[in-house]
């Protein structure tokens, strides 16, 4: 078969995939985030935390909930790194070094995982399960509460409450993500990943050489490592590792488990709100942009000039293209191929992706609640253009509103170039990192920087971030990336709440129709542009071109 045609075949069979489960999926998640019931296992557990589960929170005190619960995440990750040695499954690997047990911490915490060490190699397998895993569910159900505290903002009328944090992330782990990642568990292992607590198993070459290949409980970890959009690899080389992903139907049933929980979330969306279309409509849009990056990406590397170079030869640059866009796209970060080795704008097409600000279809969580605080700022835009204040599903978008969507759409360019810019400026510190010079080599500090901020945490490998400049830099812009988006999402939650719900008049915007879609798209496409264009001219544009 055409490598083309087999690419396209994946492409429509992933796609016949992801409409089949958006309708029950979504709808369970929306009836789960809006039951009055709770079950015997969250009560237990309620009650183990002293939490009444029947109160609800001001955003304030639901900003609180998620600021604290992550920072004893990230004090608990890091005192079990550095106490490795006193735990079973240690494997002799010793205390992870403080610098670099920091930048893991919040790595995790913040649903980044970007991961500066050689995983096989550093950590044991009690950090690995009770730490890292445990991380890669709290921390997408942290993004899932967020999300519905702003959809419960925009359903809500003179409230000011949003929920109960604590609820909604019991519930997202144990009614959404537990369940699933246990059967994509058991498929993944059916259809060849590995699932072992050994170290390693020694074999004997051909040549007579001994070799010890590591051995991990990947099956469980590549699961919510997925659904999770977390991403970080059991083992160094992540989704390109033979354990990981060992064959095309694992590769694409892991593009599956990365897209499938935020694409569905646009259904619960739709439903929450009592109109499925306006939830059509961000799924479009999503959409739109995913398979034009898509097409980008798989372009660039069919006619570029390095074809193969950087590509898994069990999955081809189509496999290599789909997964390279989805990863990148959502908030995952997991790799099966170098992007680093990819061509000038194939390279730049993932760089992009990030860019866009976790929208295309974003992470669990934070791509519902970053497209619509996008929504926001293109129906303020459309007010400017005809006069009359903004409106958006009943909610008059005044200057509170609209102060805190720019802030929370604001704050990752920000950190992004400052982070880069100041990064640019210590030669000391670039000199020793640096492995290419040029445009790659700005590339590859930029594409560090938007992982980091944007809670990717995928990289291009030719940038050596073992440094505690860069260990400590990035882990300041994934707190900031994470958490100013977080609390301005509540705080506009809270002030969408407070308000009466305004009635559709002959001048309300339409917004379940193609004109906000284009409108949407276009808004995320010009923000991006006016923010990053000089950088991304000067990187991968300047690379494309030579």
């Amino acid at each position: 078969m055409p490598s083309t045609l087999a690419g396209l075949l994946q492409v429509g069979i992933l796609i016949a995939a992801l409409a089949a489960v958006h309708r029950p999926l979504g709808d369970h998640m929306a009836h789960v985030f809006s039951s009055v019931k709770h079950t015997r296992v969250e009560a237990l557990v309620y009650r183990a935390v002293r939490v009444d589960p029947d109160s609800e929170q001001r955003w304030g005190t639901y900003a609180q909930g998620v600021l604290g619960f992550s920072f004893v995440s990230v004090v608990f990750l890091y005192l079990l790194q550095r106490l490795q040695p006193l735990l079973p499954f240690d494997f002799g690997r010793g205390a992870v070094a403080p610098g670099m047990a920091f930048d893991n911490a919040v790595s995790f915490v913040t649903n980044t995982n970007w991961q500066s060490y050689v995983p096989e190699v550093v950590m044991g397998h009690a950090v690995q399960l009770v730490g890292l895993t445990v991380q890669n569910f709290v921390s997408a159900a942290v993004g899932l509460a967020v999300a519905m505290a702003l959809v419960r903002g925009f359903t809500r009328s003179r409230t000011d409450r949003l929920g109960n944090f604590w609820v909604d992330l019991v519930r997202g782990t144990l009614r959404v993500l537990l369940p699933m990642a246990f059967v994509s568990a058991i498929a993944l292992l059916a259809l060849g990943v590995v699932m072992s607590l050994r170290s390693g198993v020694t074999v004997v070459g051909p040549d007579g050489v001994a070799h010890t290949i590591a051995l991990a409980p990947a099956a469980s970890q590549e699961a919510i490592k997925l659904l999770g959009t977390n991403g970080g690899g059991i083992f160094n080389a992540n989704s390109a590792h033979p354990f990981e992903n060992p064959n095309p139907w694992t590769n694409l049933l892991e593009i599956f488990l990365l897209l499938v929980v935020p694409v569905s979330l646009t259904r619960t969306f739709g439903t929450l709100v009592g109109n499925r279309k306006q939830g059509y409509v961000l799924l479009s849009v999503m959409g739109a942009l995913w398979a034009g990056m898509l097409a980008v990406i798989w372009w660039a590397e069919s006619t570029g000039l390095r074809p193969l170079e950087g590509k898994e030869t069990r999955f081809g640059i189509a496999g290599s293209a789909l997964f390279a866009d989805s990863t990148t796209g959502t908030s995952t970060g997991a790799v099966n191929a170098a992007h680093d080795s990819f061509s000038g704008l194939g390279g730049g097409g993932t760089l992009l992706n990030m860019l866009f600000g976790e929208m295309t279809p974003g992470g669990v969580g934070t791509g519902l609640y970053s497209v619509l605080v996008m929504a926001v700022i293109a129906m303020f835009l459309a007010g400017l253009m005809v006069g009359r204040t903004p409106e958006y599903l009943g909610k008059k978008l005044g200057r509170r509103e609209v102060t805190a969507a720019a802030v929370s759409i604001l704050a990752m360019p920000a950190v992004v170039l400052l982070g880069a810019g100041i990064a640019l400026m210590l030669p000391g510190e670039i000199g020793k990192a640096l492995n290419n010079p040029g445009a790659h080599g700005l590339s590859e500090v930029l594409y560090a920087y938007a992982s980091a901020s944007n809670n990717n945490g995928s990289a291009f490998a030719g940038l050596t971030a073992t440094s505690d400049w860069f260990q400590s830099s990035l882990g300041v812009c994934m707190v900031l990336g994470r958490f100013i988006p977080i609390v301005a999402v509540l705080a506009l939650a809270g002030s969408l709440a407070a308000q009466r719900k305004v009635p559709e008049s002959a001048g309300t915007l339409p917004t379940t129709g193609p004109l906000f879609a284009a409108l949407l798209a276009g808004a995320v496409v010009l923000v991006a542009a006016l923010t990053f264009i000089p950088a991304l001219a000067l990187g991968p544009i300047a690379e494309a071109l030579l």
